[in-house]
């Protein structure tokens, strides 16, 4: 431990002393400044505190009092009491100067009356500034340990003091900032009544749709798109799951095979078909015209275009989470029904329905939740249908920009969010649904009755059909001059307009539109897909192995980020992150720490579930053998990982490829996502090319998948009985 508080120390030093304090203009990852080093803009902390800025002199008493720490001969709670005291102090003094003195001077009028008026420029945090703190942050963890908390072991307090900086540095931070620019106005002041009149205001809770010719508020409309989206993907994934495990459908696996599609599928992408099928000059719609006579219409812009674009995203997922609760239905309670002489019916009813509680309920959360954060499809298809993820974009970027109600129309978001996860628990109650045993279990599970299943064929079938002619609809449109003017000839050139390669005197060229931003959406999520694996498995060891206090909150707050949509994840990182000390809009940064807080409780929860399954008794035995708690998680607990690291790297690569409405706010000129290139095209009405390059994308991340589970590899697991049949076998 006093070597680790040695190695910190110095670091520190050398980052208050040598690297740059700053931000500098070209971002974290740009060492253009190595050129003009010692420079006005790229200097180290010291270079100021020794001319423009003194007050950063009050950074060095606390790197001092970490040296002084050495000076205790064993790391006992002295020893822990000063480092904690030093990181504290540390900390908080570094942060306070951060937020007190921007790019304005000194911010606080209370402050300027104590210290006098301060016009000194203070821009961002940069490399140095983060060392320091970083610094600061694992002493406290280092001091906590050597207190004797998490049974005095450095590892383990490390990971949950520096996972809980970084949660509430990236996640509850930009929520915190987001609730108080919602109570601001322009010069920053608490306006009360400016806060209520933005949220009650007629185009946000009007119901004028129901008397006039004119549209419903953005409430109405996003919680009845909403509903419509949860209780239709719910029904219809039920439908899907009693189609492939409780009848003898000869295509089940191919209805299985669907299931992948929206996990490696822009989320825009769908609305794109719709239009290409359904729009004025779509397919569909000229087909109908020429053989039937009936007239083109708008019909597809508004909420039947953007329900069927969600249905088509959503009702996969729903299959995927009721298929796992259909099969966990035990055949013998079903018997049991049976045996007492009730009818086909009259056991679905009261028997299998019931235990399908959970499965529906999460099914239908999952629907709802991604219905109000979906921006793609109502940017595409809304019309004049607008929903509560495009009016917080237009609030930002349009021509109003008004971040106040951007920020309070994004707080209703969160509302609906969170009030859904607790009427979902309130559903559940706290009754037992239980159907899996220890005990033996051989029963046949019960036919569903002949009106169901036909109900049940007539419905899943032809959606089955349609997903299916969309998807290909995506892949077919790229290879042809305009599928939406039903154009069909044959050509390359959306492809070429996208990834053009020329060879010139100079070499080659990527002279295509999108490399730029291909470029850097591999790069943030080649970055961003590890990151969030680490710190996801991190936590999750945490949580499932060791027992400390407050590690339920710990859990919280890991778990949060999952329930906030990804729009109000743009706008809080927006309002939070675009001034000093933290600020870090325009670059690449903001996009990996976006992904990674994003998809981190997919890591936590994968890593939860596969630890459950290994014994503790291997890392007792790791430990009993002279192993620190980093070398038994290195050594023994990381190989068995393995699946959870696969569906963690995966899910984030995926996610980070495909995301559109948090990073639609944050990307920038100079990093530019795949999405956000998409969405741009598509506005400009470059269909195809839109589907061009989501095809291109599709194509990659399905390769990503299979690099990764070769890179990763599969868990090996030594089994008694396949040594066995080997040694009988010689």
């Amino acid at each position: 431990m006093r070597r680790l508080v040695l190695t910190w120390a110095c670091a520190a030093a050398v980052a208050f002393a040598l690297v740059p304090w700053q931000l500098q203009e070209d971002g974290f990852f740009a060492f253009e400044w190595l050129a003009q080093y010692p420079g006005d803009t790229a200097s180290p902390g010291l270079f100021y505190a020794l001319g423009e800025r003194p007050w950063l002199w009050g950074v060095v008493p606390p790197i001092l009092l970490g040296f002084a720490t050495l000076a205790f001969e064993r790391a006992d709670k002295r020893f822990g009491r000063t480092l904690i005291a030093a990181g504290v102090l540390g900390l908080g003094y570094t942060l306070a100067q951060g937020f007190a003195i921007g790019i304005v001077g000194l911010k606080w009028e209370w402050l300027a009356a104590l210290v006098g008026p301060i016009d000194t420029q203070q821009f961002g945090f940069g490399w140095g500034a983060v060392g320091v703190l970083a610094a600061f942050v694992v002493w406290i963890s280092l001091g906590i340990a050597a207190l004797g908390m998490f049974r005095g072991d450095a590892f383990v307090a490390g990971g949950v003091v520096i996972s809980s900086a970084l949660i509430l540095a990236f996640v509850f931070f930009p929520i915190a900032t987001m609730l108080a620019g919602a109570m601001t106005d322009e010069a920053g002041e608490i306006a009360l009544a400016l806060f209520f009149r933005r949220l009650f205001a007629d185009d946000v809770w009007g119901l004028a749709c129901f008397y006039s010719a004119r549209p419903c508020g953005v409430m109405f409309n996003t919680v009845l798109l909403g509903l419509i989206t949860g209780t239709v993907s719910t029904l219809m994934g039920l439908g899907f799951a009693l189609v492939v495990v409780r009848t003898q459908f000869p295509y089940r696996r191919a209805l299985r095979a669907l299931t992948i599609l929206p996990i490696i599928t822009p989320p825009f992408v769908i609305s794109l078909a719709i239009v290409v099928l359904f729009g004025r000059t779509g397919i569909v719609t000229s087909f109908l015209d020429a053989a039937f006579g009936i007239p083109p219409t708008r019909w597809i812009y508004g909420l039947p275009g953007v329900a069927i674009s969600q249905l088509l995203s959503q009702i996969p997922v729903a299959f995927l989470v009721m298929i796992g609760v259909v099969e966990a239905i035990s055949p013998s309670l079903e018997e049991a029904s049976q045996t007492l002489g009730a009818s086909r019916w009259q056991t679905f009813r009261t028997v299998t329905w019931p235990l399908l509680r959970p499965g529906l309920a999460a099914a239908f959360l999952l629907g709802f939740v991604e219905s109000l954060s979906d921006f793609g499809n109502p940017l595409v298809l809304g019309g004049n249908f607008d929903v509560l993820s495009t009016k917080i974009f237009f609030a930002i970027v349009g021509a109003q920009h008004d971040p106040g109600r951007a920020a309070v129309l994004a707080l209703l978001l969160l509302s609906l969010t969170l009030g859904a996860f607790w009427l979902q628990t309130r559903w559940l109650g706290r009754q037992s649904y239980v159907t899996v045993t220890g005990k033996g279990d051989a029963g046949l599970s019960a036919e569903l009755p002949k009106t169901l299943r036909r109900v049940l064929y007539w419905t899943t079938i032809p959606w089955a059909v349609f997903t299916a002619v969309t998807y290909a609809i995506v892949v077919f449109g790229g290879f042809v001059r305009d599928i939406g003017r039903f154009d069909l000839e044959f050509t390359w050139r959306h492809y070429l307009d996208a990834f053009r390669v020329e060879n010139t005197e100079r070499g080659w060229f990527f002279s295509g539109s999108a490399w730029d931003s291909l470029a850097t959406t591999l790069e943030v999520s080649a970055i961003s897909a590890p990151l969030t694996a680490a710190l996801g498995l991190l936590v999750a060891y945490l949580l499932a192995r060791q027992r400390f206090a407050g590690s339920r909150t710990f859990e919280f707050m890991t778990m949060l980020s999952f329930a906030i949509p990804g729009t109000v994840v743009g706008v809080s990182y927006i309002l939070a992150f675009n001034v000093p000390p933290l600020e870090l809009t325009g670059t690449g940064l903001i996009l990996v720490i976006c992904f990674v807080f994003r998809n981190m409780p997919v890591g936590v929860r994968a890593g939860m579930a596969a630890l459950a399954q290994i014994d503790k008794s291997l890392d007792e035995a790791s430990m009993t053998l002279g192993a620190r708690t980093g070398q038994t998680v290195q050594r023994v607990v990381m190989p068995l990982l393995r699946p959870a690291i696969v569906a963690t790297l995966v899910f984030s690569f995926v996610h980070a490829m495909t995301a559109v409405s948090a990073v639609v706010f944050l990307t920038s000129a100079r990093h530019n996502m795949a999405t956000a290139y998409i969405v741009g095209r598509v506005e400009a009405g470059e269909i195809a090319l839109a589907i061009a390059y989501s095809t291109v994308l599709i194509a990659i991340m399905a390769l990503a998948i299979l690099l990764i589970q070769f890179a990763v590899g599969r868990r090996e697991l030594g089994r008694r009985g396949q040594q066995a049949a080997a040694l009988g076998g010689h």
